[in-house]
């Protein structure tokens, strides 16, 4: 049983949900990507929805990017969108951040797949103390990464 599913709208929204599974597998959660479109086949979206144990629920989509609110109409677990870039970004942005009263959905940024893998973390943290330890020490290591760029950059760039 995967504890995040993530839903792509379509096949080639499969580099941004690399993303998001390379995260879930470097913290050893255990995830599965499926593609089903909220549009060309909403009795699946649902089916996959109301069949899984996940604990969190990834869904990935550009264009009018309705996916993520399907899912969302679907459960009370939680559901992170996460828009894809294209010709008209705004249009996937919009469709998911501008969900009606009582049928939220969490967003991230463009493309963002690694953000909504974070955030999934996140929220499994709340129930797995050891998942929020490790959380905490991969935000220490970022900072540290930040400081010996910092370091690099001040000995690269003397005036």
């Amino acid at each position: 049983m995967p504890r995040v599913l993530i839903i792509l709208g379509s096949k080639s929204d499969a580099t941004v949900a690399k993303k998001a599974s390379d995260v879930l597998r470097e913290f050893g959660v255990s995830s599965q990507t499926v593609v089903a479109s909220a549009h060309r086949t909403p009795g699946r979206v649902r089916e996959l929805v109301a069949g899984s144990d996940a604990e969190v629920f990834i869904a990935i989509a550009g264009l009018s990017a309705a996916l993520p609110g399907a899912v969302a109409a679907a459960t009370v677990r939680p559901v992170i969108g996460v828009p894809v870039s294209g010709k008209v970004n705004l249009d996937s942005i919009l469709s998911i951040v501008q969900m009606p009263s009582g049928v939220p959905v969490a967003a991230v940024g463009l493309d963002r797949g690694d953000n909504a893998a974070l955030l999934a973390l996140q929220i499994l943290g709340l129930k797995d103390k050891d998942m929020a330890s490790r959380l905490k020490k991969h935000r220490q290591d970022m900072a540290a990464a930040v400081e010996r760029d910092s370091e690099e950059v001040g000995k690269d760039v003397q005036c």
